[in-house]
C-alpha cells in the first residue's frame, strides 16, 4: 500500500486559535481523507510548539508554570481540531520528553561534525517572531515575516553553518520545480533569501530557560529552529530507538503552511536535513492568509473570527466546505460574513440540500416511500445526467491532487446542479399525473438518488458528517456502495430502494 505523509506546522502557543489557524489544518485534513479514500496509508501529523521566552514570559504573566500554562493552551488547540473534525493521526508537543531527547541528539550530532560551533550573537531581533534577522532580510526597516519592528540584542550563542549548504539548497531548487509551490514563493525564496546568500544561524539562546537544554554547555537552551522543525521526524521516531515508522514515512509527501513561515521551511528545514544526510520533504505548498473583510486576521487586530461561533451558526461541514470552496488555496482569500451567508444558502440549502428534499420527497409522495424495478429504457435527459456523474470523479481527483480545492468541489457541484436542472426536465410532477409514465418517473427518481449516492461520496473528504445524512435518508447501508472508487460507477444500489425522510441538511439561513 503507498504511503502518504501530510503535515500541518506545529502550532505556536498564543492565545486561543482563530479561523485562519483552521485554515491550514482543515486543508491538511481534507488532503489526508482523501488520500485515504483512495487506498493511501496516511499519516496526517499537526503539533504545538511549546518553549520560547515568549512562553515563559507569559507563563509568569499568568501565575503559571511554563508547562502548566502550555497544558492548558495545548487542550484549547485540540478543542479547536476536535470544533472542525480535524481528524490527525500524529499530535507533536514540543515538550514530548521522546521529542527533546531526539532534538538533543540532533543538536549533538551537528555539533559533533562541525555544523554547530560557539559563538557570539549582536544584531537584529524580531520579539513576537522569536526570529533573527539580517540586515538585508528586513522589509522597510521591519520584520520580514510580520512586519514589526526590530530591536538590537547580543548574547553568546551556537550558531548552524546554513551557509556551507547555500549551493546544494539551490541546486535542490532548481532539480525540482514543485519543491515550493505556488511558483510566487519559490521566486520569492529564491531571489530574496538564497541567492543573496545564506547566513550562519544562530541556535541557542542565553536569556531564558524555558527550552531543550544543551546538555554539554549549561545556560544554552536550544532555539526553535533544532527544536521545533524537526518535529516533522521526530513524531516517526527520528534519532531514537525505534525509527521504524521513520524509514515507512520520511520523506513527507507534503508540508502545508501559511506563507509567513515558508522562509523557515524551505531554507532552514532542509538545510539542517541536508545536513543530517536525510532526504527532504518531497513538497513544500504554502498558501496566502485568510483575510477578514480585507485586513489580515489576527487577536491583536481585533478581528479574530471565533470558529466556536461559526460552528454553532452553520455547522461544521458548512465552514469546512466554505473554507474549501471560497477561496483559492494559494492566494490570500478573503473571509466576510456575507460571502458565508451567501455561499451557504446557494451552494447547500438551495442546490444540495434541496436535491435531497425534493428527491426523497417526491420518491415518498409518489411511490410510497420505496422506489420499484421498473425497467425503462433511457432518454437523452438520463444519458446526459448519468455521463455527468460518471466523469466527475476523475476531474475532481485530478484538482484534488493539485490541492486545487474549490475547483474540485465545483466539479462535485456541476454534478449538484445538473440534477437539478433534470429534474426540472423531466418534470416527475407531470410524469406522476399519466400511469403509462410510471416507469419512466421510477426511472427519474432512481437517477437522481444514485447521483446523490456520488455526490455524497465525492464531498466526504470535505465534509465528514454530511455523507450519512444523505445515506441514512437514501436508505444506503452497503459499505461497498460508500466507498470512493464506487462512486466511478452508475447504477449500484439495487430497486427495490426504500428511502426514509429526513429533516432538511441545511436550514436555510434568513438575514437578521
Amino acid at each position: 500500500m503507498k504511503t502518504y505523509y501530510i503535515t500541518t506546522p506545529i502550532y505556536y502557543l498564543n492565545g486561543d486559535p482563530h479561523i485562519g489557524h483552521t485554515y491550514t489544518t482543515v486543508a491538511a485534513d481534507v488532503m489526508a481523507r482523501y488520500k485515504k479514500a483512495r487506498g493511501y496509508d496516511v499519516k496526517f501529523l499537526t503539533g504545538s510548539d511549546e518553549h520560547g521566552k515568549k512562553v515563559e514570559q507569559a507563563a509568569k504573566e499568568a501565575g503559571l508554570a511554563p508547562q502548566d500554562f502550555v497544558d492548558n493552551l495545548m487542550e484549547v488547540f485540540k478543542g479547536i481540531w476536535q470544533l472542525m473534525d480535524c481528524d490527525y493521526d500524529l499530535y507533536q508537543r514540543t515538550t514530548n520528553p521522546a521529542h527533546m531527547e531526539a532534538v538533543k541528539r540532533i543538536f549533538k550530532k551537528l555539533y559533533d561534525q562541525g555544523d554547530i560551533y560557539k559563538g557570539s550573537y549582536e544584531g537584529l531581533y524580531c520579539v513576537p517572531c522569536e526570529t533573527f534577522v539580517t540586515q538585508t532580510q528586513l522589509v522597510e526597516g521591519n520584520c520580514p515575516d510580520c512586519g514589526r519592528p526590530v530591536e538590537t540584542i547580543s548574547e553568546e550563542c551556537y550558531y548552524f553553518r546554513m551557509s556551507k549548504y547555500q549551493d546544494r539548497l539551490m541546486k535542490h531548487f532548481e532539480d525540482n520545480p514543485e519543491f515550493l509551490l505556488p511558483v510566487a514563493r519559490r521566486n520569492e525564496m529564491l531571489n530574496n533569501f538564497i541567492k543573496p546568500g545564506l547566513e550562519d544561524l544562530c541556535v541557542s539562546r542565553t536569556t531564558f530557560t524555558w527550552g531543550v537544554p544543551v546538555d554539554f554547555d549549561p545556560g544554552h537552551v536550544i532555539y526553535v529552529w533544532i527544536d521545533a522543525l524537526p518535529n516533522y521526524v521526530t513524531a516517526l521516531g527520528f534519532m531514537s530507538d525505534d525509527n521504524s515508522q521513520y524509514k515507512k514515512y520520511w520523506p513527507a509527501d507534503l508540508h502545508l503552511m501559511s506563507k509567513e513561515i515558508v522562509r523557515f521551511h524551505t531554507v532552514i528545514w532542509p538545510c539542517i536535513l541536508i545536513a543530517l544526510g536525510e532526504p527532504l520533504p518531497k513538497q513544500v505548498f504554502s498558501h496566502g492568509w485568510l483575510q477578514y473583510e480585507g485586513k489580515k486576521i489576527g487577536k491583536s487586530l481585533g478581528n479574530a473570527v471565533c470558529p466556536k461561533s461559526l460552528v454553532a451558526e452553520y455547522g461544521v461541514d458548512a465552514i469546512r466546505y466554505f473554507l474549501m470552496r471560497e477561496f483559492t488555496f494559494g492566494p490570500d482569500g478573503n473571509f466576510t460574513a456575507n460571502a458565508l451567508f451567501t455561499r451557504y444558502n446557494a451552494d447547500l440549502a438551495n442546490d444540495l440540500g434541496n436535491l435531497l428534499s425534493r428527491t426523497v420527497g417526491m420518491v415518498d409522495k409518489y411511490f410510497g416511500g420505496t422506489l420499484p424495478d421498473l425497467p425503462q429504457t433511457p432518454s437523452q435527459f438520463d444519458l446526459d445526467l448519468i455521463e455527468t456523474a460518471c466523469a466527475m470523479m476523475g476531474k475532481a481527483e485530478e484538482k484534488m491532487d493539485k490541492l486545487a480545492f474549490s475547483e474540485a468541489l465545483n466539479e462535485i457541484w456541476n454534478v449538484v446542479r445538473r440534477a437539478n436542472k433534470y429534474i426540472d426536465e423531466t418534470a416527475p410532477w407531470v410524469l406522476a399525473k399519466d400511469e403509462t409514465k410510471q416507469a419512466e418517473l421510477a426511472t427519474v427518481l432512481y437517477n437522481l438518488t444514485e447521483t446523490l449516492r456520488i455526490v455524497a461520496i465525492a464531498i466526504a473528504p470535505v465534509m465528514p458528517n454530511t455523507p450519512a445524512k444523505i445515506f441514512e435518508q437514501l436508505s444506503i447501508t452497503d459499505p461497498g456502495h460508500m466507498q470512493w472508487d464506487s462512486a466511478k460507477s452508475f447504477g449500484l444500489v439495487a430497486r427495490p430502494l426504500t428511502v426514509a425522510k429526513g429533516p432538511a441538511a441545511f436550514p436555510r439561513k434568513e438575514n437578521t
